[in-house]
């Protein structure tokens, strides 16, 4: 009997390794909450209680229609997936229809917290996704990661921790990410190849990268109109902790929104602050590029994609910038990634506030503009000829642009 309380106490220490201090006792539910995913009807409202809640497997919900998934607070229900042993995920869903989750935390999956594929109409509020502890490599991926989704709304939610992006939306249509906070991730929030998004009264601070509309080669769809406003971006000078060859590995730590190879965005009313690197870093896929290292990693492979991709565009293009607040305190950039040290010898104590890496094939059909973003540190890279026209006037680009007037409805 002594050696069985003797194995319980170590299983409890090491179910509680990592986490939070907390004062209540874990407890089982998963079998009962797996039955429950699977036999529910739909229609249905599935309650989680208050109380916290250790899983070792994945928790699936497949083929369901208005569902919703309810905790008593985020403070109230905590579902722990850090002693997981099957599956990576925390919480999947897909193929489900007017899915709804709302008010609990969920933590630690080895893989993503919450990943929903092929669903429509899809609502998060009011939960919590995120990893304890020290933010490292080995965390998952995403807190929140729908992916080939249709009519997401993300709002009123947390995400920290994780090893690519807080809140992610994947080959998505119809997407509004709005009033979230996400600190401590590689990428606060990132839209990729998804349309028609809206990214707003986010706060993203402490992140490598504050937000991100990324356009990646080799997938089913490519992204474009996006609109990123009203958000706060500030401090967004973390470390990076992806795992090396990831494409979020390249995200200078310092930079506040990147957009990459991306077409029709337009960003104002942004506070955009103290991000060391850049506060706007609008890229091409050739910048990307050109970081490989031949080794095949997933960096590797998708520039190999890119080259065999002949529907994709790797430069962006309709860029309408107007309106935000740019401010940095800082004088140097920083200086752990070959971006700062490039700033800190072009532009000495003068780190540019939106930078362009200046890669295009046709500068008369990028329409970029810049309008009414105060007094701001402009930087054209050029760096496709080794910086040798590398210009700090913008006066080009100071133009009237074309806004975004179809809002998106849920």
């Amino acid at each position: 009997m002594k050696q069985i309380l003797t194995l319980t106490l170590i299983a409890l220490l090491l179910a509680s390794c990592g986490s939070e201090e907390r004062d209540l006792p874990w407890k089982s539910i998963e079998a009962d909450l797996q039955k429950r995913f699977i036999t529910t009807p739909d229609s249905a409202v599935i309650e989680l209680p208050a109380g916290y809640f250790m899983f070792t497997k994945s928790i699936l919900l497949d083929g369901k229609k208005h569902i919703t998934i309810k905790g008593a607070g985020a403070e109230e229900t905590v579902l722990s997936f850090a002693n997981q042993t099957e599956g990576a995920e925390g919480l999947k869903i897909s193929n489900c229809e007017n899915i709804t989750l709302q008010d609990f935390t969920i933590e630690d999956a080895p893989g993503d917290n919450i990943k929903i594929t092929d669903t429509r109409n899809l609502t998060i509020q009011y939960v919590k996704s995120h990893w304890t502890g020290e933010p490292k490599e080995t965390n998952g991926a995403y807190a929140y990661y729908p992916v080939l989704c249709k009519n997401v709304l993300i709002q009123n939610s947390i995400a920290a921790g994780a090893s690519d992006a807080g809140i992610y939306v994947g080959q998505s249509d119809s997407v509004i990410i709005r009033n979230n906070k996400v600190y401590h991730n590689v990428a606060g929030i990132e839209s990729e190849n998804s349309k028609w998004v809206e990214i707003y009264g986010n706060e993203a601070f402490q992140n490598t990268g504050g937000i991100l509309v990324f356009d990646l080669p080799g997938l089913t769809q490519f992204g474009h109109t996006t609109r990123v406003y009203k958000n706060v971006v500030e401090k967004n000078n973390f470390k990076n902790f992806a795992p090396e060859g990831n494409i979020v590995a390249t995200v200078p730590p310092g930079t506040g929104i990147m957009l990459l190879a991306t077409r029709n965005i337009e960003i104002f009313e942004n506070v955009v602050t103290d991000n060391k690197t850049a506060g706007l870093a609008i890229a091409s896929y050739d910048l990307v590029s050109a970081l490989g290292s031949g080794e095949g990693t997933q960096l590797d492979n998708n520039i190999e994609t890119a080259k065999n991709d002949e529907r994709y565009d790797p430069y962006p293009t309709q860029m309408y910038v107007h309106h935000n607040q740019f401010d940095n305190s800082h004088w140097f950039p920083t200086l752990k990634n070959d971006f700062g040290l490039l700033f800190l010898t072009k532009f000495p104590f003068n780190t540019p506030d939106i930078v362009w890496d200046g890669i295009s094939p046709d500068r008369t059909q990028l329409g970029f503009c810049l309008s009414e973003n105060g007094e701001i540190n402009f930087a054209d890279l050029d760096a496709a000829n080794e910086f040798e026209a590398l210009t700090t006037e913008w006066t080009a680009f100071d133009c009237e642009g074309t806004r975004i007037d179809q809002k998106i409805t849920l």
